[in-house]
């Protein structure tokens, strides 16, 4: 039986490029080699894609030896996503995106694979761009019914136009202290903590130099912090909650990904209903934004037991110390198991993809 030939895309012009080798990284050395031809697809952070041989360098030694550098069908500077004309099937049966934030969580590497009629992993451009943006999230969320905290949205332009403005907005609708986010970036980058009036000139200031639109919402008082990892595509299943214990303020950068001071409480403490509220609002809203494959969606849970969402990110954290793929193996899908899944969920979404009528004559 042939091996699938699955191409693996990291790296990607973001701020979240280094995440992606961690993570791309973790599934390249974890699929089964017996299963698949594993081919590596790096894009730089200049936006440059690099072919299979140039992107076993930009990953560790310790993971070459399952890669496949032989290429007899892309010549240097062909764009690695197009099949071999002369070939009955594609170069690549499926495409593993492993691009955190900008240009590879939010549709946009989405839209070209569905170009190339390539099977990928995860959410559609859809469930990819408004997953990624949170105001849209935002927006999507409360419309379906889910309970989500006090936010703004707003406008680099408009900031720089006329910050007064805007400031008075923040201290009215929301007040300090407040978390300052860009509206279209994961990781935690460029997330501030704001409890003044300065710090939040700070933090909107940091948040504006990596997306033009910005997100203020509200700072609930030490929240517990719960995620919930979904699996599937029209009828998805949930993992058990994990709670997360940030060794610093909040889940930031570092404690997801540099130091151990975090703790991961897995399964999470919680009371039958509340189990029962973060496996409902998980599935709804996974659904509500038509994510597909994988999600992991965050929650709070408030000093009055009340259960909160926070966001939905479709192509999650993907090292072996990443919540998505910690909180399946609790649930009893090991790291390559959930692998296999993934791919096949993808190459079920595309034969469905496959049902839609392309022409219309009256």
């Amino acid at each position: 039986m042939s091996r699938l030939r699955v191409g693996v895309i990291f790296g990607g012009r973001s701020g979240e490029h280094e995440v992606s080798l961690m993570s791309a990284k973790s599934v390249i050395s974890a699929l089964d080699p017996q299963k698949y031809e594993i081919i590596p697809l790096a894009i730089d952070q200049s936006g440059r894609w690099l072919l299979p041989n140039e992107a076993v360098k930009v990953l560790d030694a310790a993971v070459v030896p399952k890669l496949s550098v032989d290429n007899p069908v892309m010549e240097s500077g062909q764009l690695p996503l197009v099949p071999d004309p002369n070939a009955k099937t594609p170069f690549l049966d499926v495409i593993f995106p492993v691009l955190h934030g900008p240009h590879g969580e939010d549709g946009t590497i989405q839209g070209l694979l569905e170009l190339a009629n390539i099977a990928y992993v995860g959410a559609g451009v859809l469930g990819s761009a408004v997953s990624m943006d949170k105001a849209m999230m935002r927006t999507v969320f409360a419309q379906a019914g889910l309970p989500v905290v006090k936010w703004e949205t707003i406008i680099r332009s408009h900031w720089e136009r006329d910050p007064n403005q805007i400031i008075a907005l923040i201290e009215t609708e929301i007040g300090y202290p407040c978390f300052v986010k860009p509206a279209n970036l994961g990781s935690s980058v460029g997330i501030t903590k704001a409890r003044s009036r300065e710090q939040l000139i700070e933090a909107v200031t940091l948040a504006c130099e990596f997306d033009r639109r910005v997100v203020v919402e509200e700072a609930l008082n030490r929240p517990r912090e719960i995620e919930c990892s979904v699996l599937g595509n029209d009828d998805p299943i949930v993992s058990v909650p994990g709670e997360i214990i940030p060794g610093n303020e909040f889940y930031d950068y570092e404690d997801k990904y540099i130091n151990d001071r975090s703790q991961l409480v897995i399964p999470a403490e919680v009371t039958p209903e509340q189990r029962r509220l973060l496996e409902e609002c998980s599935i709804k809203a996974f659904k509500a934004v038509d994510c597909a494959g994988m999600a992991r969606v965050d929650f709070f849970i408030t000093e009055y037991q009340e259960v909160i969402i926070n966001e939905i990110n479709t192509i999650p954290g993907f090292t072996r110390i990443s919540m998505y793929p910690k909180l399946w193996e609790a649930s009893g899908i090991g790291y390559r198991e959930l692998l296999d899944r993934l791919i096949e969920l993808a190459l079920e979404r595309h034969e469905d993809r496959k049902r839609r009528r392309i022409s219309f004559k009256p």
